[in-house]
């Protein structure tokens, strides 16, 4: 069997991506020790956050943005587009450009309507075409190292940005927490290890589960961006159709959507992530929403968030969605790093 077979593994994970996601407790820790030293921006009187960013480096603000929904005063959001929200202006308005590359065609569209708009500015990135502007502007921009794709970077999208909020004191300070849940996530790592066997690997279990199956992956509160990143992971990852939907709304349309075509209900796999930091009435509808689904005959399964933490449930779950979409992409024969159609659709818009 593929998956029990480290050989063929290899074959078939020509970059090791394997290796990025294994080593993700030690990037999120990397990523708050550099944000942690770097030359702290001079920032007054932000009432306003956006994060603009694409992909892997706008994952790192949803699960910021959603971590830190019950610390702090001032309000994130994550920006996925050209330019920026009308009412993103002025210098009560701080731009977090995030792009792994730099080369972010969005993100450098939101970079320059912030100038425009007279916002405040931090870019974040490896190098590229944003790291020249923002020199070139005057504007911090914070550096960090990574060679790979940037969705194996999402421990440095997030990180970074966390040290950031707690330094400038917008969040309390996160040292404790984080480092519980990197312990966390080092022993999850060990269950889902390549060498730990099927029967004794939930990552490879449930990758078995997933394969030949359209995947739909439900989250709530801290869990939507996990969900997300899921979602996300699946289709880079594994090569594989998927999707994300997040509680309550679901509720208000996903569910009349069980009905047909009924020929595809039967390949349709439903996975419930569930935290016991979820809003009660929310853990109410994750069950009965999955009730409804099973007796419309759809496939499911439960996801339950490991940690005594919010931050350590988190990343855990990101942690194991990241090693299940990489086994499913062991079973399908597809190399993991390589996202080809992303490529050439870029190559096309020019």
């Amino acid at each position: 069997m593929v998956l029990d077979s480290v050989d063929q593994i290899e074959k078939i994970d020509l970059s090791d991506m394997y290796g990025h996601i294994f080593g993700l407790p030690e990037q999120l820790m990397k990523a708050w020790e550099l944000g942690s030293v770097l030359p702290l921006p001079k920032l007054e009187g932000v009432t306003q956050i956006v994060i603009a960013g694409m992909g892997g480096s706008a994952i790192g603000g949803d699960l910021l943005a959603s971590y830190i929904a019950d610390l702090a005063a001032v309000p994130v959001i994550v920006h996925r587009d050209y330019d920026l929200p009308t009412w993103a202006k002025g210098k009560n308005t701080l731009i977090i450009a995030s792009s792994h590359s730099g080369n972010t065609e969005e993100t450098l569209s939101a970079y320059e309507q912030a100038k425009k708009n007279g916002c405040q500015l931090i870019c974040v990135c490896t190098g590229g075409k944003l790291m020249e502007r923002a020199h070139a502007d005057g504007i911090m921009t914070w550096l960090f190292e990574h060679k790979g794709q940037p969705r194996a970077a999402v421990g440095f999208s997030f990180g970074i940005l966390l040290a950031l909020f707690s330094r400038i004191g917008w969040i309390p300070d996160q040292s404790q927490a984080l480092e519980a849940t990197i312990e966390a996530m080092k022993l999850l790592r060990q269950n889902c290890a390549v060498e730990i066997g099927t029967t004794r690997n939930p990552a490879k279990r449930l990758a078995g589960q997933l394969q030949n199956r359209w995947v739909a992956v439900f989250g709530c509160g801290i869990m939507t961006p996990v969900a997300r990143r899921w979602k996300g992971q699946i289709s880079e990852v594994a090569k594989a159709w998927a999707q994300f939907e997040f509680l309550p709304e679901a509720d208000h349309n996903t569910l009349a959507g069980l009905v047909n075509p009924e020929e595809l209900i039967p390949t349709t796999m439903a996975l419930f992530i569930k935290s016991k930091f979820d809003h009660e009435r929310n853990q109410l509808r994750s069950e009965l929403t999955r009730k409804s689904m099973m007796l419309e005959g759809f496939n499911t399964d439960l996801i339950e968030a490991i940690g005594e933490t919010s931050l350590t449930q988190q990343w855990t779950t990101l942690l194991f969605g990241d090693f299940v979409a990489f086994y499913l992409a062991m079973l399908y024969g597809s190399d993991p790093t390589p996202v080809e159609m992303i490529e050439n659709f870029k190559q096309e818009l020019g």
